[in-house]
């Protein structure tokens, strides 16, 4: 049995990986192109039957998935955009749900208030990943990947409260908004609270146990583990626990990580989280078998209507939401008309445009009981395939029109800040600029003296690299390499000067946190090679 599961798993990731080489070279995002190709494969007779359990994507999945999210995203733009990306998180997912309760109430015999509800959590939030990964493809304003990816970060935890308080509504066939309201804020607040303790309690591990770069790795995939259980044992939100924690983590990683972990870890991160996106998309694909088979009393065209008619539901009910979140404060705020530009029309068109349906929501389907009270759960397998479809639709239709849309709108044209070449020139200078001073007043009696220590000075006025070759080059007399040690050892300092001024410039607005990233992992890159010469 296991050593047929296994194979089972390997045959999945070795089929996406071709599916993601085949929608490369089609152009099409890979988590659209493999959910496509998951819905293929599962017409292919004699396929063994793949069941997603949920608390396989919860507890396996989720976790490193939201800890990688909140790692990457630019703190400075979740924080310059917070309004709108708690609007959309918080308030458009409970918006959506009542929308959808009211209208699957009217349009489905049976379906009362509180199944709505929880159709309308599980179907209410969008992926992250799946926005995330067709918008790196465009060109779209900074703001609008800002918003998509921090939304993508906290509307999962929104979505899961309500479809938590909605199944135990459903169950008990009881519900009091005001209880519901202060154990929305309990539950919320309990999380934030775990993540930033767990955090804490793992900084301090990084920063003052003697850890090595193998195990600060290994530390960083424990992290979102411990933060995710720990939460969900206390009956709160493991899902802003991990965002939380993750947050205060990323914020203040440059200050426990040396270059090795930060090298090694990015690394190895970059591929658990390709492989674990890659296969979850191709999982959902492959669910539609289960999914139709699981239908009971009704027609598969009428639950493909009712999906269809929920699909158009939530993408009208997101579009309606964005315009008034948009301009809105504009028009009550003078101070929000000062510090932010204009979105226009076409940024909430294209943000509004942007909410494709993912994992969480086929997870959350997954997790509704079989039985309610002894009795099998109400409309249980509608919900499921109601979820599958609205998945389907609004990854594979908005999905494919969402760069069309970019390109029609010339969205574009609506950046406000400076093109990231400028930024990464900007940053060069600055810290070039700096580690010079520092040297034409530290070393000037070396740089007179050590030829190496000159030829630094010039690469950092010049910003020509040296090369592996020039430092095999040298002399391995006793002279030569004293000369060298001398020259690591300023190289080291001048490295340190610039992570220096490069720390300082993470506390202005005028530079993306990945312009940041990139000198920094610039930074290791040079300090890494010199301490493996020096070994």
């Amino acid at each position: 049995m296991l050593h047929s599961s296994l194979l089972l798993l390997l045959a999945l990731l070795f089929a996406t990986f071709l599916l993601v080489m085949l929608g490369q070279k089609l152009g099409i995002s890979y988590p659209i192109f493999l959910v496509l190709g998951g819905l293929g494969i599962s017409f292919v007779p004699g396929l063994p039957e793949v069941r997603i359990a949920p608390e396989v994507i919860f507890l396996v999945f989720l976790p490193p998935l939201l800890y990688e999210g909140a790692w990457y995203i630019p703190w400075h733009d979740f924080w310059r955009w917070r309004r709108p990306i708690m609007l959309l998180a918080f308030g458009l997912v409970v918006f959506t749900s009542g929308i959808v309760a009211v209208v699957a109430h009217w349009l489905i015999p049976g379906f009362t208030l509180a199944l709505g509800f929880l159709l309308g959590g599980i179907i209410s939030p969008p992926d992250a990943v799946a926005a995330a990964t067709v918008l790196k493809d465009v060109s779209v304003p900074k703001r609008i990947t800002s918003i998509v990816e921090g939304e993508g970060l906290l509307n999962d935890a929104s979505s899961l409260i309500v479809f938590q308080f909605a199944l135990a509504a459903v169950v008990s066939g009881t519900f009091v908004w005001q209880q519901a309201a202060v154990s929305f804020l309990l539950v919320a607040g309990g999380g934030l609270a775990v993540g930033l303790v767990v955090a804490g309690g793992f900084y301090i591990v990084h920063k003052y146990l003697p850890t090595t770069a193998n195990i600060n790795t290994v530390l960083t995939f424990m992290t979102p583990y411990v933060m995710y259980l720990l939460a969900e044992e206390l009956k709160v939100s493991g899902v802003l626990a991990v965002v939380s924690g993750g947050l205060l983590m990323s914020y203040f990683s440059h200050r426990v990580f040396d270059a090795n972990t930060r090298l090694q870890a990015n690394s190895s991160w970059s591929s658990l989280v390709f492989m674990l996106n890659a296969l979850v998309f191709m999982l959902i694909g492959l669910q539609l078998p289960i999914v139709v088979n699981g239908l009971g009393n009704y027609s598969l065209w009428q639950a493909i209507i009712y999906g269809l008619i929920m699909s158009g539901v939530v993408i009208g009910v997101r579009l309606l939401w964005v315009y008034p979140g948009a301009f809105l404060p504009r028009w009550l705020s003078r101070s929000v008309r000062a510090s932010e530009p204009s979105p226009g029309w076409q940024g909430p068109l294209v943000l509004g445009w942007a909410g494709m349906r993912g994992v969480v929501s086929l997870a959350a389907a997954l997790s509704v009981p079989l039985l309610a009270n002894g009795q099998a759960f109400p409309q249980r397998n509608l919900i499921l395939f109601i979820t599958f479809v609205v998945i389907l639709v609004t990854l594979v239709v908005q999905g494919l029109t969402l760069p069309l849309i970019v390109r029609f709108t010339k969205v574009a044209d609506l950046e406000d800040r400076d093109p990231l070449e400028e930024q990464e020139a900007s940053v060069r200078l600055h810290l070039r600029t700096a580690a010079v001073k520092y040297m034409q007043k530290q070393y000037r009696a070396e740089i007179q003296n050590n030829e190496l220590v000159a030829r630094l000075q010039q690469r950092m006025e010049t910003e020509v690299s040296l090369t592996s070759h020039t430092l095999n080059s040298l002399d391995t007399d006793k002279s030569g390499r004293d000369a060298l040690r001398q020259y690591h050892r300023v190289l080291l300092d001048v490295l340190r000067v610039e992570r220096e001024a490069l720390t300082n410039l993470r506390h202005h607005d005028s530079y993306d946190d990945e312009v940041l990233r990139q000198q920094e992992a610039q930074l290791d890159l040079d300090e890494a090679k010199v301490k493996h010469i020096e070994r």
